[in-house]
């Protein structure tokens, strides 16, 4: 089963958008300030290490090989801590000056401890350490710095430490870092050949931003979240609306106006769709009255034809008469069914689709058609009764009249009942199955009334199904016969279904 983990409504899909938007965006700052941020500390750690490792450096430089050896050993043993960039600045200057070359002598001050209060507000500090990654212009930044400050005459080389262990002059930045961080040895050779080794540690923590930074970009991803999800429900619920009245409207067009709200563009859809919606009634009304005038016109020369042609002598000539004005009577009533199916003010009842078609194989009993019914639907169908006891009596008509006889089936599956009518018949060609639903369509050439029937019951059927939200499909049987497919929503309005009081066990799909 494939998972699907993208949201499937518009809404839905509007939230998970922006918010994904949002929070890249917001990711995308971040992430830039923190690098910039990472950048500057860098480059500031970069000057205060040139500048120490070239103050040393100057320092060793015109030392006789047993001071320089004596002041290196100094250094390894005291590593000064870092106490503020400008105070350890005059450490180093007081430690420098008051060097005593003789053996014994003190080469700088001891390491001075972090004021309580200075450790207290670092440990307390509102700063938040972004990882970032170590920037690549490090090495060369570091080592371009250093050859200016020293000159040509000095070689400089940077590494990763290869033996941490190994003695080294620690030499420290701005800003000390906690526990352990990345070690790197500098390498100065002199211009006598003397190389001193530098040893200095990269923070590890990343760029430090400030808690309220983070706490004002939390606070706008909300704000902009709620102005959001304003946002989008304010355009897809009109859009809701609209589609539930669409579906209405295939089965009532008599269904209140849409309230235009919105956007400017849902504005004119509403706008757009009840005027359609006036347009489509206006249109139906009209139609309806002009086919009960025809109708009711129709009736007086129809009687005065039949009353001439019962006064004919001749009976050959009476009965091919009579045969065409039940034809065009037929005509007549099937278009006036057909319509009717259409626009309809039935209401909406509860019915019992076994009480019905056991009631129509009864009918049908008695005029020589044989119905099987097989299955029992479980609960029962909101619709209109007499315009579904029109679709189901064409489908078992044209299933008796085409296959001498008819087999229905009742299956009950989740919200929707399914009822399927066979017949033994020769079936329709694959190319027909569609337009026999087209209203005067048969599928004989011959137009003959007494096979092909009006073309009409077929069309009030799929009519009848779709104004009830369901739909009809025919298919060829396997073997042979056809298949006329009904499913109809139990409820159309997605409330509580009635339960039919005699249970029934639903049949195995085919």
């Amino acid at each position: 089963m494939r998972l699907n983990l993208w949201p499937q409504s518009l809404f839905q899909r509007l939230i998970a958008a922006l918010a994904l938007a949002v929070l890249l965006a917001q990711g995308a700052a971040l992430t830039l300030m923190a690098r910039e941020r990472e950048h500057f500390i860098l480059q500031v750690n970069v000057r205060e290490w040139s500048r120490r490792i070239a103050e040393m450096t100057a320092f060793l430089q015109p030392l006789e090989p047993a001071e320089r050896t004596e002041a290196v050993s100094r250094l390894l043993a005291q590593p000064r801590r870092l106490d503020g960039a400008s105070r350890l600045r005059s450490v180093e200057a007081r430690s420098l000056a008051r060097l005593d070359p003789a053996p014994g002598a003190g080469l700088i001050d001891p390491p001075l401890p972090l004021p309580r209060q200075a450790r207290r507000r670092a440990l307390t500090s509102p700063v938040v350490f972004v990882p970032v990654p170590l920037s690549a212009d490090f090495e060369s930044s570091l080592k371009q710095q250093l050859q200016v400050a020293l000159g040509p005459a000095y070689q400089v080389a940077i590494s990763p430490a290869r033996q941490p262990a190994a003695a080294a002059i620690p030499v420290t930045g701005p800003v000390e870092p906690e526990g352990t961080g990345r070690l790197y040895d500098v390498d100065v050779r002199f211009p006598d050949g003397y190389t001193a080794v530098f040893r200095l540690t990269r923070q590890p923590w990343g760029a430090p931003l400030s808690r309220n930074l983070l706490l004002n970009l939390g606070l706008l991803i909300v704000v902009m979240a709620i102005a959001l999800y304003l946002t989008a429900r304010s355009i897809t619920r009109p859009l809701s609306e609209l589609a539930a009245a669409a579906d209405n409207l295939g089965r009532d067009t008599r269904q209140p106006k849409l309230e235009e709200k919105g956007a400017r563009e849902l504005r004119n859809a509403a706008r757009a769709f009840n005027t359609m919606q006036d347009r489509l009634r206006r249109y139906l009304d009209s139609r309806t009255r002009v086919l009960a005038a025809m109708s009711h016109d129709l009736k007086t020369p129809l009687t005065r034809l039949r009353l001439h042609v019962e006064t004919l002598e001749d009976p050959a000539v009476q009965a091919r008469f009579g045969k065409e004005l039940d034809e065009m009577e037929s005509m007549v009533r099937g278009a006036l069914g057909l319509f009717r199916g259409l626009d309809d003010d039935e209401a909406l009842t509860a019915i019992d689709v076994n009480a019905l078609l056991v009631t129509l194989q009864s009918e049908l009993a008695e005029m020589g058609g044989q119905v099987r019914i097989e299955g029992r639907a479980a609960h029962a169908l909101t619709g209109k009764p007499q315009a579904i006891r029109r679709c189901l009596t064409n489908l078992l008509n044209n299933a008796i009249k085409f296959g001498s006889c008819a087999s229905v089936r009742i299956e009950e599956s989740s919200a929707v009942l399914v009822i399927r009518v066979r017949d033994e018949g020769p079936g329709i060609p694959p190319e027909e199955l569609e337009r026999v639903f087209e209203p005067f369509y048969r599928v004989e050439s011959s137009r003959n009334r007494d096979t092909g029937g009006t073309g009409l019951g077929l069309s009030i059927a799929r009519d009848i199904t779709q104004a009830h939200g369901g739909s009809l499909v025919l298919r060829n049987l396997p073997e042979r016969g056809l298949e006329a497919l009904l499913v109809l929503p139990l409820d159309l309005h997605r409330g509580s279904r009635e339960r039919l009081p005699a249970p029934g066990s639903l049949s195995a799909q085919a």
